[in-house]
C-alpha cells in the first residue's frame, strides 16, 4: 500500500480535478434537481474517501476521531465543524501519547 501521503496527494487532485470538471460541465448541462443533489453530495464523498485512506493506514486514535466525527456530523449536520472536531480529536489523543 503507498504511503498515506502519497494517497492523499492522489484524492486531491482527483478532487480538484473533479471540481474543474464540473464547472466545466455546468456550462453544457442543464440545472435540474438530480443534478444539484449531486452536485451536493461530492464534497462528502470526497471526504468520505480520505477519510476512508486515514482509517486503513492507521489504529485506534484515527478510529476514534472518525467515531467522533460521524457522530457531530449526526448531531449537528455540519461537515466542516465535524471534521475539525475529528482532527482535534486525533491531535488530542496524538499530545496524550496514545
Amino acid at each position: 500500500m503507498p504511503p498515506l501521503w502519497q494517497l492523499m496527494l492522489v484524492a486531491g487532485l482527483a478532487a480538484l480535478t473533479c471540481r474543474f470538471a464540473g464547472y466545466l460541465a455546468m456550462r453544457f448541462l442543464p440545472a435540474s434537481p438530480r443534478l444539484d443533489a449531486a452536485l451536493r453530495a461530492t464534497p462528502l464523498a470526497v471526504m468520505s474517501g480520505i477519510t476512508a485512506m486515514a482509517l486503513a493506514a492507521g489504529g485506534l486514535v484515527e478510529a476514534l476521531a472518525l467515531g467522533a466525527a460521524v457522530a457531530l456530523t449526526a448531531l449537528t449536520r455540519n461537515d466542516v465543524a465535524a471534521a475539525v472536531a475529528g482532527v482535534a480529536v486525533a491531535a488530542g489523543l496524538r499530545a496524550l501519547g496514545i
